[in-house]
């Protein structure tokens, strides 16, 4: 026996020494894949001195997800989403949404439903990649950095003429609709997207939780699990290039969403009487200057303002309280009611200058102002916040196998005045090999919703959410450990961390005895919340990545995601600790893919791109461990997509690519598993079951003329360079 496994371990260790050996042949997507969220500067992927995991346009492509929140769950194992109708309830090794920064080609996303960030904002049709840094990165991006960053970074417009259609359809109405259309004139460029998508929304079940509507036993409910909505989305950038190097742009954009919530038995809009509403626009301009040195300078204003409206549809007037019982609302089919008003203003100077061939520095200044009105929900008109920040950080090359960066960020709030944000990373690089360990202080001031929150919620009994203008902000210390083996066919990476959160804060429920005496005689409240600091708080875990092409078009691989997360708050009737779980959080997850790509054979189809892709795609998570409203079931999901494409080349053009065509199709929750939760209590997943799509895309791009025709090695070296 011995013998006979000795040998199934040498015929391994052979294969495994042949494989490694043929990986100088043949390069991935990914190892020439440049990168700048870890450190906001450029670096080979392999080369980072931060942790990054990437995901590529071709892996976009190849597993055609409908929105952000698919994409992500999808894609990575280290994301949990809970979807409703105030937003996506994002986490990220266990922290949520308020510690993640999500930016926009390096600019943060600006938009809040109910403490949630509405992913709707990002169409996934103008991704060209995605980047993710986990752990905190407040020294270079400034408060909600706490849990990591996301940096969607979008596709830019080619020379000439662009036009893009792509038309997408699936169960349950699920409905998308992109249109680009992209000018070039001489240097100035124009770039407008249009983008719609709707879906028809589905009901899993229509069993209420009785212990949430006052013991009651309804099985017969129109709630939905997921609401039809409809969404509208307009934007353009406009680039003028002066000179070689030089950029200055402006652009903007606006949306708008509609979420139909139903109507019929026991459903919330009998009780309520009103659709959800959420109007955005945004406005910025900015310049930046590379020089001949390599120094870059930028510089940029922005403008966000958030929307969130209740559009009343009752026939019947709507008897709405208000902080003067004298003056109370009423409203009618038709009317709009502001609940939200959010805008944020904030401006950028960054400076990058190569010093010497060991040594980068980066310098920068970031303000930021919030002005928040809710009349229904906070307990003032308006509540405003600032803040403001100065950066500095160094990349040192002492070696040429080590790179060690600082980092450090004065911010100064306009409550809580000053604080000190370090960082420190280093990475030693030893041949394939990459050994990277960081150390992280974040910081978060309270938002002016955390500390003036009030709101009143009558679901068979009153449920009262409040702020504390007593919060204090909260800190982290983050510490990570990776290692990672990188060639042009493999790549392994392993990373272990522990982020603590001091004065973390969450929703927490309080006694009723312990919220202001005129609430109480106002509501009789059957259970209260409030903004709490959390005495202590902590996330550690393991995280593993594993892509392998395999050879002949087959890529496979996958990831892992071990994941404990604890918190405590002082419980004054027992004046004892009182240990929480932080919501939402699951102790595994992962994820599972394998692709087949094939080129056709033959100079005409290779000369067009001729090629057809085939994914099979599953993720996985445990059981989501909630204090109140019960536990997210653990599941399983499969995915089968495919696409063909190919393109019609015009040689008389220099940069064009022609015609593009491509065809896709899927089928999603191919198991048809459904999780048949009541309402109002947690689900581990909201999927209807097995739905498929389909989707054309139509591309012509149309490049600058030239004298001699393009020659199919040309053709064929330019798309070799953007797979």
């Amino acid at each position: 026996m011995r013998e006979r496994l000795s040998l199934m371990a040498g015929v391994a260790l052979l294969a495994i020494s042949h494989t490694l050996r043929a990986q100088t042949t043949l390069r991935t997507d990914t190892i020439q894949e440049v990168v700048v969220t870890g450190t906001g500067t450029q670096h080979l992927l392999k080369n980072a001195p931060v942790q990054t995991e990437v995901i590529t346009h071709k892996m976009l492509q190849q597993y055609g997800g409908r929105n952000l929140e698919d994409i992500l769950s999808g894609l990575t194992a280290s994301f949990a989403f809970s979807e409703d109708d105030m937003g996506s309830q994002m986490q990220l090794n266990g922290l949520g949404n308020s510690y993640i920064l999500i930016l926009v080609d390096g600019k943060r996303l600006h938009g809040d439903n109910g403490g949630q960030n509405d992913l709707g904002l990002i169409d996934p049709a103008r991704i060209e990649r995605i980047e993710i840094v986990k752990g905190a990165a407040s020294a270079l991006y400034g408060s909600d950095a706490i849990a990591g960053v996301i940096n969607i970074i979008t596709r830019k417009p080619a020379q000439g003429w662009l036009v893009e259609n792509e038309t997408r359809g699936g169960s349950y109405a699920d409905v998308r609709q992109h249109n680009t259309v992209g000018l070039t004139f001489g240097r100035v460029q124009s770039l407008t997207n249009v983008n719609y998508r709707q879906t028809n929304g589905w009901q899993n079940t229509a069993v209420e939780d009785p212990t949430q509507i006052g013991g009651r036993v309804i099985t017969d409910s129109k709630n939905k699990t997921v609401n039809k909505n409809r969404l509208y989305q307009l934007s353009e950038r406009l680039t003028w290039q002066p000179m070689e190097g030089m950029e200055v742009f402006a652009d903007g954009m606006w949306y708008h969403k509609r979420i139909y919530r139903p109507n019929g038995k026991y459903a919330v809009a009998d009780v309520h009487g009103y659709d959800l509403s959420y109007d955005d626009a945004a406005a910025s301009a900015g310049w930046s200057w590379t020089t001949r040195k390599k120094y870059h300078l930028a510089a940029d204003i922005a403008w966000n303002r958030h929307g969130y409206y209740y559009d009343y549809t009752s026939e019947r007037g709507w008897l709405v309280e208000t902080d003067d019982p004298a003056r109370p609302n009423i409203y009618y089919d038709g009317d709009r009611a502001l609940q939200a008003d959010q805008r944020r203003t904030m401006a950028q100077l960054k400076g990058v200058f190569p010093l010497t061939r060991e040594h980068r520095l980066s310098v920068g200044y970031d303000f930021r102002h919030d002005w928040l009105r809710a009349p229904q929900r906070i307990d003032a008109d308006r509540a405003r916040d600032w803040t403001q920040a100065v950066y500095a950080q160094e990349e040192w090359n002492p070696w040429k196998v080590l790179n060690v960066t600082a980092g450090l960020r004065l911010t100064h709030n306009g409550q809580f005045g000053l604080h000190l944000s370090p960082k420190l990373s280093a990475m030693l690089s030893l041949g394939d090999f990459r050994l990277r360990a960081s150390w992280a202080q974040g910081f978060k001031s309270p938002t002016p919703k955390e500390q003036h929150y009030r709101y009143v919620r009558d679901m068979g009994g009153v449920r009262l959410f409040m702020g504390n203008t007593d919060l204090k902000p909260q800190t982290s210390n983050y510490f990570s450990l990776n290692a990672e083996y990188r060639t042009s066919r493999l790549s392994v990476s392993a990373t272990g961390y522990y982020n603590k959160v001091d004065q973390m804060i969450n929703l927490v429920t309080i006694p009723t005895s312990e919220a202001p005496g005129d609430l109480i005689l106002r509501y009789d409240p059957a259970f209260v919340r409030q903004y709490r600091n959390l005495e202590d708080a902590y996330t550690a875990g393991v995280d593993v990545n594993v892509r392998w092409n395999v050879g002949k078009g087959v890529d496979v691989g996958g990831g892992y995601s071990y994941l404990k997360a604890r918190g405590s708050v002082y419980d004054e009737q027992t004046e004892q600790l009182r240990r929480l779980t932080i919501d939402g959080t699951a102790h595994h997850k992962g994820n599972l893919f394998a692709t087949w790509n094939y080129m056709f054979k033959g100079e005409k189809r290779e000369e067009r791109g001729e090629k057809i892709t085939l994914g099979l795609y599953g993720r996985a998570s445990s059981t989501r461990h909630y204090e109140n409203y019960g536990n997210g079931k653990a599941y399983h999901l499969w995915r089968l997509t495919g696409s063909y494409e190919f393109t019609i080349h015009n040689s008389q053009y220099k940069v064009s690519r022609g015609t593009l065509f491509r065809v896709e199709a899927g089928v999603d929750n191919i198991l048809n598993y459904v999780d048949r939760t009541p309402h109002l209590r947690h689900l581990g997943t909201t999927t209807p079951g097995t739905t498929v799509f389909a989707a054309l895309v139509v591309r012509f791009n149309q490049g600058t003329k030239v004298k001699q025709q393009s020659n199919y090695s040309t053709i064929k070296q330019k798309q070799n360079e953007e797979d």
